[in-house]
């Protein structure tokens, strides 16, 4: 792996803009949800399939809403939770249903550590779609040790039913052209084809070896499936580490000369697994950075 060539760096393209989609449907750590349309601004506004293979919180995904899209992750309980949405959205809604009941019926934090321990005795969709959703911050982590989520249960209260309910027709809506796969991202990106776009979200490297699958990722095997796509036509964008508090910290990570051919700054706001770590004091200092890496020069070639 070389050293990085230096790259142009560009502004946001005024031809091709999306609106912003405020609407979340699930809290995850490095969710996009606030600025995935400033990353879509750098898309081509023209692509067959679009990919996503590190699907996260699918807030880039759903923010573009493509009509033709595959949406992947490694992790079971997550990749469950967008198939329901997909072939069952009535069964979402009542998954959540059930255990936002069940923390509003008692003293919250031991209700919430209820359902954690379900999780934790058997990792599933339904438990985790509500832990995700009132753990602190949104900042879902697991134990390396054995994979047990240990986050504590957030100070707020878990939105209304009636609101998720409508967030469940949003989202169904906005990915009904998407098949949800439980894939490896190798596996995910080597169906993509000429014309064919793909986004990856990949793990923190510098900051995220404390959350799922993060201990096992290797961003030299993400730079070789890229350059294979490369190769095959298919355009990539990849958002990775940048700088961290308020630029003190520069997450310098090479890529291989010439596998990327613009490159743009993302400004992510604070860091919420700061926050976490942080016991909840002030991220003033804590302003977080992505390098939007793009293997293609024009966003509207």
């Amino acid at each position: 792996m070389g050293a990085t060539m230096p790259l142009g760096v560009f502004e946001e393209p005024e031809s091709w803009r999306v609106p912003p989609f405020k609407s979340q449907l699930l809290k995850w750590i490095g969710n996009k949800q606030r600025f995935a349309h400033h990353i879509v601004s750098y898309f081509p506004p023209r692509y067959g399939t679009y990919y996503e293979p590190f699907l996260g919180s699918a807030s880039v995904l759903a923010t573009l809403a493509p009509a033709h899209a595959i949406g992947s992750d490694l992790f079971r309980p997550l990749t469950e939770i967008w198939q329901t949405l997909h072939r069952s959205p009535e069964t979402l809604l009542q998954w959540y249903t059930e255990r936002r009941a069940l923390m509003m019926s008692g003293e919250k934090v031991a209700q919430y550590e209820k359902i954690k321990a379900s999780y934790n005795a058997g990792p599933n969709a339904a438990d985790l779609l509500f832990l995700c959703r009132s753990c602190y911050g949104g900042v879902v982590r697991f134990r390396k040790g054995d994979g047990h989520m240990s986050t504590r249960c957030g100070v707020h209260t878990p939105i209304p039913t009636a609101t998720f309910a409508q967030r469940v027709r949003e989202w169904s809506h906005r990915t009904a052209g998407t098949t949800f796969l439980l894939a490896d991202f190798e596996e995910a990106m080597s169906m993509a084809k000429a014309g064919d776009l793909v986004y990856c979200d990949p793990p923190y490297t510098d900051t995220q070896t404390i959350l799922y699958g993060a201990q096992s990722f290797s961003l030299v095997r993400l730079f070789q499936v890229i350059g294979e796509c490369k190769s095959r036509g298919v355009k990539v964008a990849l958002s990775l580490d940048g700088t961290k508090r308020s630029g003190e910290k520069i997450c310098t990570l090479a890529a291989p000369d010439g596998l990327f051919e613009q490159e743009a700054r993302v400004h992510c706001g604070r860091s919420m697994l700061r926050r976490f770590q942080m016991g909840g004091q002030s991220l003033e200092g804590e302003v977080v950075a992505d390098r939007l890496l793009l293997t293609y020069r024009d966003a509207n070639d």
